[in-house]
């Protein structure tokens, strides 16, 4: 029997519901697990199968989660909740002796700051419970790092440059609006930005450096050099690597309400006093921001992601560009959830299914790329996210 619990009943958890019903051969019993029940009974509504078991747990709290967990006894944990509940979940996992995944590192809730140490830290003990944790299992971070790795395995001696290349070309027609949790999207663009290279990282300040980028099907964009957390773990796990950047497109539309966001103070995560209570201007924001779960049904367009790398092969440079893109119409049609969920999704029921099939499972902590990239470039191709390679091509970089 593999039982599999996700936890979280937002844009990507739904997506991770709808793929994981479709391959009950590889998971006999599901679970679906949110602060919110109503969500989770939308969830289990919208997919047509009534099997689908669901629970009212708060992830902040420890206990809730280890009662849960020993209550269903799943043999993994999806976690597409919030990055702040990962190190609770990641707690509750070594406690009922379950196994974890997540699409995104740990952030702490007060310091707009992501990084892999806070859950490096739990590798000795997750290899002692005999369990495996396996991190950043969405598309960026996830599908990124395999891409990496598929190419170090097949095409590379030594990868030398690699720029993650993330394009949302759709249009939902809203005049600002995020495609994943507002609060955590705002976070982590108005942050510094942050690269790689000759063995430092490099600081430069939000948004400052851009360029234009031609992806494929949509053409130039305009793409901004952020900091994102992939980047720590491929230059730790692929040392010949001499530069790693990751680059993001933005609208100018989006970047003047971003900006009116910020001078006027609602991008702020401090607390401030109002009318006797206290508040988060962020999360105040976030409440009256449209949800990027109903964003799906007028969303056109397509995203484009994927990794561009120059390196060494046979004593020869060459360049290799690995990308999927994917429609948000055909997402929707699918899952009823806009692209960005429908990409982050995918990506975590494969990486759940390749623990259950025993291809990942090895204990400790673990981030994707660490792992045999194959059988999971073959279920791309299978589960809605196929992807296609250039060679030999000018990477713009």
């Amino acid at each position: 029997m593999s039982k599999v619990l996700i936890i979280g009943a937002g844009g990507v958890g739904t997506v991770v519901a709808h793929k994981v019903a479709q391959h009950p051969e590889v998971f006999t019993e599901v679970m679906i697990a949110s602060r919110t029940q109503s969500k989770c009974d939308a969830i289990v509504k919208a997919i047509g199968n009534p099997n689908i078991k669901t629970a009212k747990v708060d992830a902040d709290n420890v206990d809730e989660l280890v009662a849960l967990f020993n209550g269903f006894k799943p043999e993994i944990v999806i976690n597409v909740a919030l990055p702040y509940q990962d190190l609770t979940i990641m707690e509750a996992c070594l406690k009922a002796g379950v196994n974890y995944l997540d699409t995104a590192n740990y952030e702490p809730k007060d310091v707009a700051h992501f990084e892999y140490s806070w859950q490096w830290a739990y590798k000795k003990r997750f290899e002692d419970a005999g369990l495996t944790a396996i991190l950043g299992c969405g598309f960026d971070p996830g599908v990124s790092g395999i891409y990496t790795a598929y190419a170090a395995k097949h095409h590379f001696d030594e990868i030398q440059y690699l720029d993650i290349v993330d394009c949302n070309a759709g249009n939902h027609h809203k005049a600002f609006a995020t495609n994943f949790n507002p609060e955590i999207n705002i976070r982590e663009i108005t942050q510094n930005g942050r690269y790689y290279e000759d063995g430092k990282w490099i600081t430069t300040k939000p948004l400052e450096i851009h360029k234009d980028l031609t992806y494929p099907n949509i053409g130039p964009r305009d793409s901004y050099l952020l900091y994102h957390e992939e980047l720590e773990s491929l230059v730790k796990n692929f040392p010949t690597i001499k530069r790693a950047r990751f680059w993001m497109t933005f609208g100018q539309e989006y970047l003047t309400h971003l900006r009116v966001i910020q001078d006027i103070g609602m991008a702020s995560i401090e607390p401030i006093n109002y009318n006797g209570m206290e508040i988060v201007p962020l999360q105040f924001l976030k409440a009256v921001l449209p949800n990027p779960q109903d964003l799906g049904e007028n969303y056109e367009g397509e995203t484009s992601i994927g990794c561009r790398i120059r390196g060494i092969k046979d004593g020869k440079e060459r360049t290799y560009y690995v990308y999927n893109n994917c429609s948000h119409q055909e997402a929707y049609k699918e899952t009823g959830m806009q692209g960005v969920s429908y990409t982050t999704g995918v990506p975590a029921m494969i990486g759940a299914m390749m623990f259950v099939k025993g291809l990942w499972k090895r204990p400790g902590v673990w981030n994707v790329e660490e792992f045999d990239p194959d059988p999971f470039m073959d279920e791309l191709n299978k589960n809605g996210l196929p992807w296609h390679e250039v060679f030999d091509g000018d990477l713009e970089l």
